[in-house]
């Protein structure tokens, strides 16, 4: 950094500091200097202008900053994303489409109902019987149910089996730690906090039914090799042998989201891949608890393009002013869920914080595995998918890798 230049990396973390000041729960994980944040709560309030002002500075400043290449491509993305949620805070008129595209580096749009309903279809094959495919998905769902009683205890098997795995294929700090619990009254179905130092605290909200052929996916999402296998990869690589200071903090709305949840939602198909199902129902076979891994397995693949139902529900309800009814009927006909589970996710999408986080989902998991699945030939999954835990890579980048293939 040339001298007298300002600290671009240090002043992005204390400014993200500062908008968990505004809107607790913001900063999603820190692991830096204590005396930082410390500083931070001691200044005065901050305002949404004064963020947004901020941002804009930093952003300005970023050419003279002398940063690599892939370093400063990454905070002009954290900081646009952090320049649009303070004017969002300053109750700045912007439409639900621009919010996305300037958190993500995504531009959404309406699904193909054409491509729902040929999910649906597939699915009436794999789920015969009398009644609508909506009961049948229901009662099949419901068949799959965790007890409550023996939901933490399945996730510790399920935990330990991938945590075998991804030791074995990515690494991991020895220290390395998750600490499980169960929660309630949340928006969400899993939850990690980072702790740093290579611990995790994963909440699991028992709300929500959890499936049994689900339980795999949200373990491997949160910790193994999810969230916190990225938090413990990046924390070793990138703060404490490269001195990123920007990766100490980990802030919601901005394009490191898009990167983490694509990557988690990855979790399954980088650590265990075809045949998760029975492999799956193997280890909670042991526990008494069953279900067809074959058939689970068949029906996740089938169901996948629904995924992309949720973001269409935030579309219509934020840019189109659909009535929050008629997106709960959306929801319920598509993705062919309950009214309660339309309702449950009506309060995601309605969330003043979390309103954008679903297309990290939806566009997180597309464009990361139509790169997972476009690696070079000589490459393995392995070493593709570690490109995602070690490197600052940005939608923007990743989209750019892709094109030029």
């Amino acid at each position: 950094m040339p001298a007298g230049a300002l600290d671009v990396p240090l002043e992005y973390v204390r400014l993200g500091l500062r908008f968990d000041r505004l809107e607790s729960g913001f900063v999603d994980a820190y692991t830096g200097d204590p005396r930082i944040r410390a500083q931070v709560a001691d200044e005065p309030a901050p305002t949404p202008q004064a963020l947004r002002d901020q941002a804009r500075g930093l952003l300005a400043e970023l050419d003279a900053a002398a940063l690599p290449a892939d370093r400063a491509d990454y905070l002009r993305g954290q900081l646009t994303g952090l320049e649009c949620t303070a004017r969002k805070m300053n109750s700045e008129p912007v439409g639900f489409v621009d919010e996305v595209a300037a958190y993500f580096q995504v531009d959404v749009v309406l699904g193909d109902p054409a491509v729902y309903a040929a999910a649906h279809a597939e699915l009436e094959t794999l789920l015969p019987g009398s009644g609508s495919l909506s009961e049948r998905y229901a009662v099949h769902r419901r068949r799959e149910e965790c007890p409550p009683d023996r939901l933490e205890t399945a996730v510790h098997a399920l935990s330990s089996a991938l945590r075998d795995q991804v030791r074995g294929r990515y690494g991991l700090p020895e220290v390395e730690t998750v600490h499980y619990e169960v929660v309630t009254d949340q928006p969400w179905s899993g939850f990690n906090y980072y702790e740093g130092n290579y611990r995790s605290k994963v909440a699991i909200n028992a709300d929500l039914p959890h499936r049994l052929s689900h339980l795999p996916h949200l373990v491997a999402h949160e910790a193994y090799p999810g969230h916190h296998t990225e938090h413990c990869r990046k924390e070793l690589g990138l703060v404490e042998r490269a001195a990123r200071t920007e990766h100490t903090v980990f802030l919601v709305n901005t394009p490191e989201c898009l990167m983490a949840e694509g990557l988690a939602d990855l979790g399954v198909q980088a650590s265990i891949g075809d045949g998760w199902g029975p492999w799956a129902a193997e280890i909670l076979g042991d526990l008494g608890l069953r279900f067809d891994g074959h058939l689970a397995e068949r029906i996740s693949a089938a169901a996948a393009p629904l995924n992309r139902v949720r973001q269409d529900a935030a579309i219509l309800l934020h840019d189109r002013k659909a009535d929050p009814d008629e997106v709960i009927a959306y929801l319920q006909r598509w993705s062919l869920v309950s009214s309660e589970r339309a309702t449950q996710q009506l309060r995601f999408l309605t969330h003043p914080l979390w309103r954008a986080y679903i297309s990290t989902y939806v566009e997180g998991y597309d464009l990361l595995s139509r790169w997972l699945a476009d690696r070079p030939a000589d490459q393995s999954v392995e070493g593709r998918f570690l490109r995602l835990l070690d490197e600052p890579l940005t939608p923007r980048a990743v989209a750019a890798e892709l094109l030029a293939a």
